[in-house]
């Protein structure tokens, strides 16, 4: 729509704007960080909250100890768009960021330094080393704090929550000492996942699986006796000749079984040494097998006897190199006789063994065995196997099982025979010697069916990325199972059901398998190991009687004041004031004598730090909440045993209930091609080489336009598309600005005098509105974006805006078409900016202040505008639905006339429009349809559709019969018309000549 004369091209209105094509964000980005720090945006949001209600996101605190991941910017971004979708909709959406700055990683990076001046860690005072780990954590807060500011995150930069903060640490004592005191803490001894590199208990939510190649090895235990109990009889079976045959069978299975071996499989030798017991499966069926024959290379002898699973026996058999026919099954083995065998273990009598192994193994049924895998027979190590450990337990019997033979560095207990002073791993992780010298030892005594290897899925330290151990050691636990003495019981009286409670009672689940995931780890998580053996952390802050049993009642020092004491220490001091010199006597006062006390030095899980947030940020803060309760926890869905979970066991511990009112998760981020991101693959991508090479919006988009709630993709060719979808609705806001240029109250038309195209785009507004609310108010940013999306590229770009080019550029300044279309383009200006402002916080806000500049100006510090419901419209709706099909078959059939060569521009058709509907017919006739599709002109018929005519199969009833237009062109609209010439002014039509007069 361009005049052809230059005197009448500067007679139209056309589009007048600054605002660039090209974004710019890598460069200008930054200019807007500054400038919403200089007029202080997040804050004058605060100010200026009244009574508006608040709305608090809980920051689950990333680490302080590296630089953002392509995880991290998600994350990060997620929560800004809820906090400031929020914010718009008229809450007052608060945003604390915080940091987790205690733990293991940060300790072990100061080891590390340590290591390389040749320092021991042990030989350095306990507080000066925690004040290296804090300076630590503060070097790496200060860049991952700009790291996010960059990317556009909102929120209270000033003044973040840490965990090493002197009040934190003072809250989380304080809520580690309501375990004290409701009587759910407890010390304990069972197995506990163990890193031997890290010399600490772990929890769950601190450990990954990696696949790992571990030695395997079929153990022999040797039957060395077989008696089963005497038969009751009744009288009539109580013969002679019944009591001579069961003895001669009791007599030919000691003959058979005596000398036989029970043969075990574990991927684990190093528990060999360790192992108490055998136990067998009672539902399964079991056999005798004797070698007939064997090669040379195998451990087996011709006639030796192995008990094994017939289900597993061929696998085992081929496993010791033996090949069928050479070996027979002799007999079944029934459960009952198992259980009269009496076990030796494979070490007993060895030469230097000093009787470590000499007692004969326990041997008995257990319900964890399973024949899909091994023997079909469990060796068993309480010490370092859970299972085991809750059998024996259950028996009473651990005082006869429970062994301590390897120490919190991963190597048996020097005095232990032949394997003293062994490693399971080495100081980096890696296989030690200890498997090889067990293994080796049995080699030697004969103790070995069949060695080999296996690939498997292992639990690994998440921070040191080295294998772990089950070990038996002393722990603190907060038991879930207890009675909560606190009398907090609305969800239940035990922290189990507090939390299965909230989570189907309190909390809303987006998406709802979180709830599933989480309640299920719930149901069957075992109590929680608060404790841990390192330096850098919240002390357990209690103190144990001497000489007292941990299931003694005044085992622990239970008293307020000493309570109150520590509390006052900390917020003052910190948690270094529990390693100071003299701080026993000065906590415990008068409250007892203190040399009847030993002092825990334990630390607390890292993983109750960020548990007890809620209390230190959301209760005691002025922008936390009024019943320190959150809207809103989001996180990764490994956080469902993460934060979410020791958030929710540790609020169920002081509170009585989930810290959290929704609980929002994301999935992990993968490459284009679905693979998890490795350096060693070179598939990461870093969100500081994103911004840079396009600016954190697009990353932004990236997230608005994935569904987050699954794995999501990222990668150069996926990063193009979102740039291209970002151009697309660039230029829609372009377009937008350009033909607002000089707008006034004066020209805006009222809605109910507006023609039925404006009132159209009207009700398509109040419909988005609605999609756009909610989708925001149910986390749902992939689908508010693409209704958006698709409203500005289809419904605006490729409609709309198509058709009102012309009364925008062409009409007179007093036209109701264009005055109309300039009040919609404003309407349409305040809601698209803000609706996007949360997504797109850069862009919006240049969008915005090309109209409204200022120095206090900003599109953040507005709300989503009210859309009238009166601009609803369903009949308008219907018959423009009706409208619409009609010129697609219009544009359609034009196109094929453009490809053809037959035209160059729509403005040159005036097609014949066979409309078999009537109604539609008449809404055609209604309204301008030849504005509507572009054409200089249209004719619409009721008359039969011609066979000639073009049709789109997908839309019946209308084909469309190509005309041109006759008449000449118009020199300022191009549009070609019978008037053209006859008016005032050279070579305009009738509309051009009254806009010109």
């Amino acid at each position: 729509m361009c005049a052809d004369t230059p005197e009448y091209k500067n007679t139209l209105t056309l589009p007048v704007t600054d605002f660039p094509m090209r974004a710019g964000l890598p460069k200008r980005e930054p200019e807007w960080l500054a400038r919403w720090e200089k007029i202080g945006v997040y804050d004058r949001l605060r100010e200026t909250a009244g009574s508006r209600t608040p709305f608090v996101l809980h920051d689950g605190p990333p680490y302080a100890n590296g630089h953002l991941h392509i995880g991290h910017a998600l994350n990060k971004t997620i929560k800004d768009i809820i906090v400031r979708s929020h914010q718009m909709m008229g809450f007052d959406a608060r945003y604390v960021p915080g940091w987790d700055c205690h733990g293991l990683p940060i300790e072990w990076k100061i080891e590390e330094q340590y290591r390389k001046k040749g320092k021991n860690k042990d030989d350095v005072d306990v507080v000066d080393f925690r004040q290296e780990c804090r300076k630590f954590a503060e070097g790496w807060i200060d860049i991952q704090r700009e790291e996010f500011k960059r990317l556009g995150i909102t929120g209270n930069w000033a003044d973040p929550y840490l965990t090493m903060d002197f009040h934190a640490e003072r809250v989380i004592a304080e809520e580690f000492m309501k375990f004290l005191m409701n009587g759910t803490l407890y010390q304990g001894s069972k197995p506990v996942m163990w890193s031997p590199v890290e010399k600490t208990a772990l929890a769950e939510a601190e450990v990954e699986y990696h696949d790992k190649e571990s030695f395997a090895i079929w153990v022999k235990f040797k039957v060395t006796d077989f008696n089963l109990p005497d038969m009751v009889l009744s009288d009539e079976e109580e013969t002679d000749d019944t009591r001579e045959a069961i003895a001669e069978a009791k007599d030919a299975a000691a003959h058979d079984f005596i000398g036989a071996h029970v043969v075990i499989w574990t991927t684990t030798p190093w528990t060999i040494p360790s192992n108490k017991a055998v136990v067998f499966g009672e539902k399964f069926e079991y056999g005798l097998y004797e070698v007939t024959d064997c090669p040379d290379e195998c451990w087996a002898a011709k006639g030796d006897r192995f008990i094994l699973a017939d289900k597993l026996a061929a696998d085992v058999m081929a496993r010791a190199r033996l090949e069928p026919g050479t070996y027979r099954r002799v007999r079944s083995v029934t459960p009952a006789q198992l259980s009269g065998m009496m076990l030796q273990h494979p070490l007993a009598g060895a030469e230097g063994a000093n009787g470590e192994w000499d007692a004969p193994r326990d041997f008995r049924a257990a319900d964890f065995v399973t024949d899909e895998e091994g023997t079909g027979f469990v060796h068993c190590a309480p010490s370092h196997g859970m299972e085991e450990f809750e059998l024996y337990r259950d028996l009473g019997m651990l005082d006869q099982v429970i062994t301590y033979n390897v120490m919190d560095d991963g190597s048996f207990r020097s005095d232990l025979p032949f394997f003293g002073g062994t490693y399971i791993l080495n100081r980096k992780g890696g296989e030690g010697d200890a498997n090889k010298t067990v293994i080796d030892k049995l080699v030697e005594v004969g103790g070995l069916l069949a060695r080999g290897k296996i690939k498997h899925s292992y639990p690994h330290s998440w921070r040191s990325k080295a294998p772990i151990i089950y070990r038996n050691t002393q722990q603190w636990f907060a038991s879930v199972d207890r009675e909560v003495g606190d009398g907090q019981d609305e969800m239940g009286k035990t922290i189990r059901e507090r939390a299965l409670n909230s989570i189907d009672q309190l909390v809303k689940w987006w998406p709802q398998s979180g709830r599933n995931r989480l309640y299920s780890m719930i149901e069957a998580r075992p109590d929680w190991v608060l404790s841990r053996q390192r330096a850098w952390g919240v002390p357990l802050t209690c103190f144990t009687k001497k000489g007292a049993l941990p299931t003694d009642p005044d085992f622990l020092l239970r008293d307020p004041a000493v309570n109150a004491r520590v509390a006052e220490a900390f917020e003052a001091e910190g948690a270094d004031a529990w390693y100071k010199d003299g701080a026993k006597d000065r906590f415990i006062g008068d409250a007892a004598n203190p040399d009847d006390y030993d002092q825990v030095f334990d630390v607390l899980d890292v993983w109750f730090d960020s548990g007890s947030t809620h209390s230190f940020v959301l209760r005691d803060r002025e922008d936390g909440t009024p019943d320190g309760i959150a809207d809103v926890y989001m996180e990764g869905t490994d956080q469902h045993r993460g934060w979410f979970h020791s958030s929710l066991l540790q609020a169920c511990g002081t509170k009585g209930r989930a810290p959290y009112k929704n609980v929002v998760t994301h999935g992990f981020t993968l490459d284009e091609k679905g693979m998890k991101m490795s350096k060693s693959l070179g598939n990461t991508i870093v969100p500081e080489t994103v911004v840079k090479q396009y600016g954190a919006d697009i990353l932004r988009l990236w997230v608005a336009q994935t569904d987050y709630t699954v794995d999501q993709r990222i990668g150069p060719e996926i990063l193009k598309g979102v740039a291209d979808s970002y151009r697309r609705l660039r230029n829609t806001m372009r377009f937008m600005l350009g033909n607002l240029h000089g707008f006034d109250e004066g020209e805006r038309v009222d809605a109910a005098d507006m023609p039925e195209l404006e009132r159209w785009v009207l009700h398509r507004l109040a419909e988005l509105d609605h999609v756009v609310r909610e989708g925001y108010r149910t986390f749902d940013f992939q689908g508010v974006f693409s209704a958006v999306f698709n409203f500005a590229t289809v419904d605006l770009s490729s409609f709309y805006f198509d058709i009102r080019k012309d009364a925008l550029y062409c009409d007179g300044a007093d036209s109701l078409n264009r005055r109309a279309a300039r009040t919609v383009l404003d309407i349409l200006f305040h809601r698209l900016t803000t609706w996007l402002a949360p997504v797109l916080v850069f862009t919006m806000e240049d969008v915005w202040l090309e109209r409204f500049p200022g120095d206090e100006s900003s599109v953040h510090l507005v709300d989503f505008p009210d859309t009238p419901a009166d601009w609803l419209d369903e009949p308008l709706a219907a018959k423009w639905f009706g409208v619409r099909k009609a010129r697609r078959v219009v544009t359609a059939a034009l196109e094929v006339q453009r490809r053809d060569k037959v035209i160059g521009a729509s403005l040159e058709a005036a097609p014949v429009v066979h409309v078999r509907d009537k109604d539609i017919l008449s809404a055609l006739k209604s309204v301008n349809f030849a504005d509507i599709t572009i054409t200089s002109a249209v004719s619409l018929t009721n008359d039969p559709l011609p066979s000639e005519a073009f049709r789109l199969p997908e839309i019946e009833g209308v084909g469309v019969v190509f005309e041109k237009a006759s008449g000449d062109k118009c020199q300022r609209c191009w549009k070609i018309l019978p008037d053209v010439g006859s008016h005032d002014h050279t070579g305009v039509c009738g509309r051009c000549d009254e806009a010109l007069n």
